[in-house]
């Protein structure tokens, strides 16, 4: 599915999920559509202003599996900082948070087997400051691996856990505030 409400496309949509979304519900930090994970989804339009558009960085962390054995030189590429082409064809460097190998992804997350698992693959943990222009992908493309799949575990201090897919967990404003570590009256 999409992380949006409409499109003209025939995509799978957050409406689709049951659950009774309040009018004027928006997605935050929108997902693509081969991405999985964490979704934020709310009514309150500061929201955006306060997590992504001001100077304090906030992590992301995501599971993800890229194709064929990563070695730990190129782990060492990535935490020195990636290179990519985003909008416009400028170039922008990407300083991960943490970059480390996982061998048991699914004590992070429990998710549904992959079939692309019988091949050579890696599973990373990635922890990144910003979350835009596809980044994730961007980052282990260029350091010749392909993303074959992206789970977006947590944002700040709010987490994926073992929150299903196509669930939705409920929170009180004052909670999801403190959890991302700002105020709620900017």
């Amino acid at each position: 599915m999409v992380s949006q409400f409409i499109s003209p496309d025939k995509v799978g949509l957050l409406g689709d999920i049951p659950f009774d979304f309040p009018e004027g519900s928006h997605a935050i930090g929108r997902l693509d559509n081969e991405s999985e994970g964490l979704l934020i989804v709310t009514t309150n339009k500061k929201v955006t202003r306060l997590l992504f558009k001001q100077n304090r960085l906030h992590n992301r962390s995501y599971l993800v599996m890229v194709q064929n054995v990563v070695t730990s030189e190129t782990i060492d590429q990535l935490k020195a900082g990636i290179t990519i082409r985003v909008k416009g064809g400028e170039n922008h460097i990407i300083f991960p948070v943490e970059v480390k190998i996982i061998t048991e992804p699914q004590k992070l997350y429990s998710f549904a087997s992959d079939p692309r698992e019988q091949y050579p693959h890696t599973w990373l943990l990635i922890s990144i400051t910003e979350g835009k222009f596809h980044q994730v992908r961007k980052m282990v493309l260029a350091v010749r691996h392909r993303c074959l799949r992206l789970i977006r575990l947590s944002i700040c201090d709010l987490n994926l856990e073992n929150l299903p897919p196509g669930k939705v967990f409920e929170m009180e404003e004052n909670i999801f505030f403190t959890m991302l570590g700002i105020s709620s009256h900017k």
